[in-house]
């Protein structure tokens, strides 16, 4: 499998010099299989480059996993350019919204409508097709096997481990650790949350064990994230401690800050390594970029 990042940046599109080199576009990560299969994790502002690379393999199948429908994971996908060439076939897989009980369909039918964009879905030009996915039913795409998991974020939001001829990779879209929401004076209902909070993160860890690529939503230090509880995000010590649990061969942290300059993040990653010392056996620890490649 080959994997390239395109977005990782979180919340929102940070461009300018001071992220020229991390880049400043959203969530968005291409993993090609080893037959060629194309398969997108999101579809934040990183999949409009993206789909300028591919002009070249048109007529294409493409295949949209989304982890979630927060804006900056689907902002993008109006300008996925595919969607505007017949012959095209583009899939959108992701979560069906339980209250609602609409399904993935939804974020694209939203995003077409004219007080939002002036192009509808139905002059889209390719073949679109819609799945919506349970926790833990596995998708074929070729010789690669696609397996959601629920993280933990305000919004329903897949984790997704593509598996592919021994080879193996895991995206957590947007995930905060549970924390026990009972104070430990509340004895009972807090035994119970605990016991839930533990089969919860085995389940997780069940799906990403020994991955070769764990890539994972690092937005935060620990000193900012304690002013940020409850918005689903992780930081830089949570992420490495899910890398040594699950045994994951590398860790590519991602879904930077907004406001973070490349220098300031290269000195937080600096400190946060200085804080986890690394031993025999751990991970190996990598900031994604844009334009960053890695061949598995």
């Amino acid at each position: 499998m080959k994997i390239k990042f395109w977005g990782v940046r979180g919340s929102i599109p940070s461009p300018g010099p001071a992220t020229v080199k991390y880049g400043g576009n959203t969530t968005c990560i291409e993993v090609r299989t080893d037959a060629g299969e194309l398969i997108i994790l999101d579809a934040g502002t990183g999949i409009f480059p993206l789909s300028q690379s591919l002009f070249s393999e048109f007529p294409l199948t493409s295949n949209i996993f989304n982890t979630h429908t927060h804006w900056d994971h689907i902002q993008g996908l109006p300008f996925f350019i595919p969607f505007f060439v017949p012959g095209n076939l583009v899939k959108i897989h992701g979560a069906a919204d339980p209250v609602s009980q609409k399904g993935i369909s939804e974020i694209l039918s939203a995003q077409l409508q004219y007080r939002f964009f002036p192009i509808r879905e139905a002059e889209l030009k390719s073949d679109i097709e819609y799945y919506s996915l349970k926790e833990g039913e596995k998708v074929v795409v070729g010789d690669a096997t696609i397996t959601p998991v629920m993280m933990n974020h305000p919004v329903i939001n897949f984790g997704y481990r593509i598996d592919c001829n021994g080879k193996s990779v895991f995206f957590t879209g947007d995930h905060e650790p549970l924390r026990n929401i009972y104070t430990p004076d509340e004895t009972e209902e807090y035994e119970k949350y605990k016991e839930t909070m533990a089969q919860k993160n085995k389940k997780i860890l069940d799906v990403i064990s020994g991955v070769d690529v764990l890539i994972a939503d690092t937005s935060y230090t620990p000193e900012e994230y304690m002013q940020k509880i409850g918005w689903g995000h992780g930081t830089f010590d949570t992420s490495i401690q899910m890398a040594k649990e699950a045994e994951a061969k590398a860790l590519y942290f991602t879904h930077h800050e907004p406001t973070r300059s490349d220098n300031a993040l290269e000195a937080v990653f600096a400190e946060a390594l200085s804080r986890n010392t690394r031993h025999d056996g751990d991970p190996d620890y990598f900031l994604a970029r844009e334009g960053m490649e890695t061949e598995l």
